[in-house]
Parts: structure tokens; sequence; C-alpha cells
């Protein structure tokens, strides 16, 4: 496995919803990465990986390298991306949305 690299976010999937969620620097989990708490740190964060995961809120929680572009937060990795679309198996909410705008 590839080394991580700086810095990262906690990421995982909302047991209920299937949707990527962040854990933010207010302490809840949420669809945005905005706000995401972001570390420098890899002790720091697996630290608190440990820390904040609950197994009745989410599923499948780790570390996703993030970089700055501007004043905005974005994945690093193409897959990441891809999970801050919403579940892919059928059209709804934010993919719903997506879909509306591109037709027309």
């Amino acid at each position: 496995m590839a080394a991580i690299k700086l810095p990262v976010v906690i990421t995982a999937n909302d047991l209920l919803s299937g949707e990527a969620v962040y854990w933010h620097t207010s302490g809840i989990w949420s669809t945005d990465l905005t706000g995401s708490k972001v570390f420098e740190s890899l002790e720091q964060a697996q630290a608190s990986l440990q820390r904040v995961v609950s197994d009745a809120v989410v599923i499948g929680a780790y570390l996703a390298e993030v970089v700055e572009e501007g004043n905005r937060l974005v994945s690093r990795h193409y897959r990441e991306r891809f999970r801050e679309r919403g579940p892919s198996n059928y059209c709804h909410g934010k993919q719903e949305s997506q879909r509306q705008k591109v037709a027309v």
C-alpha cells in the first residue's frame, strides 16, 4: 500500500443513506467536504479516526488525502471525487439534481 500523503481528512459512508461523509471541525459527520477537520499529522489523524468512528452511524471509515485549491478543499484522488457525487446505483439526491442540470 502506498504511503498516505498529508494533509488528510476522515471519511466514511453514512450507514443509512450510503452517502460519503466527512468528519467536521464541529464534531459531526457531514456530506460536505468543506469544513472538514484537516489533519497535518498522520499520528493525530489515526488517533482521531479511532475515537470518532461509531458503527451505529458510519461504516468503512478511513483517511483520505486532500489538497487546497484556492480557498477550496478538494479530494486528491479521483476515487474520492466519485464518492462525493453519492451512491451510483441509481439517480437520487445529488445525482438527480446534477442530471437535471445536464439535461437543461
